[in-house]
């Protein structure tokens, strides 16, 4: 049986011609490749703090941001277990979509003790599934907290769950020296770091070896001088930031499989 023509099928026609128009013209969104982790990558929540900077401010210098968007999430003070539990990383997990990217450095924070009155931020010292019930004194309420690793495994599974890419980096290094050598992490947190990802299918950059080879090629006296101030260890000033955002984007370049890379800005 034919149908008859009726005088809706022009503008149903053109209602489809209209929406084929605009899903052609649309541009596609750019992936966003999302930074968390402590001060070391974001310090002075992104303005600085008295001349210290982390190395997410310089980082997106290093990528054709027509292409890829960098959003820096990191918080100051933060370890992987409170940047669970202060509700930040929820704030990121619930913003990835398929595509995009999520690159961690934690540690810093980490071996801070399990329970105080100021801070309570510490992780258990491994990559295991142990565990230790505390009382939060900031809370007021008891918490399970588990190991160093058990938080980095949960950050990638849940962010590989919203169909992103993970980049697992251990902690740079301190400006802590032992007979002209910078201390690596090698033995614990860059260990466990490397261990998490490898178990949870992550790239991992070992960033703290990265730049350790650096500084000690620089040298002691020039690494005090140029990449931090006089009376802080651990952060860095605007050079010692760009170096360490540097050093991510050749832990990048040189991560096997990792398509990350295609975005980065050629050399």
């Amino acid at each position: 049986m034919l149908l008859k023509p009726t005088r809706f099928l022009p503008l149903a026609a053109l209602a489809l011609f209209a929406t084929f128009l605009l899903n052609v013209a649309a541009p596609t969104p750019r992936p966003t490749l999302y930074l968390i982790g402590d001060s070391t990558v974001k310090n002075g929540q992104g303005r600085g703090d008295g001349g210290l900077w982390g190395w997410g401010n310089y980082l997106p210098a290093a990528f054709d941001t027509t292409r890829l968007r960098v959003e820096n999430d990191a918080r100051g003070g933060t370890s992987s277990r409170t940047f669970r539990t202060q509700g930040l990383w929820e704030k990121v997990r619930t913003k990835i979509r398929p595509g995009d990217y999520v690159i961690m450095q934690f540690g810093h924070n980490d071996s801070s003790p399990l329970t105080d009155s100021t801070r309570a931020r510490g992780t258990i010292k491994s990559n295991g599934d142990e565990s230790q019930e505390v009382y939060n004194y900031l809370t007021k309420q008891k918490e399970v907290v588990h190991s160093y690793g058990w938080y980095l495994r949960q950050f990638i599974g849940e962010a590989q769950k919203q169909g992103a890419t993970v980049v697992v980096c251990s902690p740079i290094p301190r400006n802590s020296w032992t007979a002209g050598k910078v201390n690596r992490s090698s033995a614990d947190y860059g260990k466990w770091a490397a261990e998490a990802a490898r178990q949870a299918k992550a790239t991992f950059i070992d960033l703290n070896q990265l730049i350790a080879d650096k500084y000690d090629r620089a040298g002691e006296a020039l690494v005090k001088s140029t990449y931090f101030n006089t009376t802080d260890h651990t952060h860095t000033i605007e050079a010692g930031a760009k170096l360490n955002a540097e050093a991510v984007a050749e832990g990048i370049r040189e991560a096997k499989g990792l398509d990350l890379k295609k975005y980065l800005l050629k050399k």
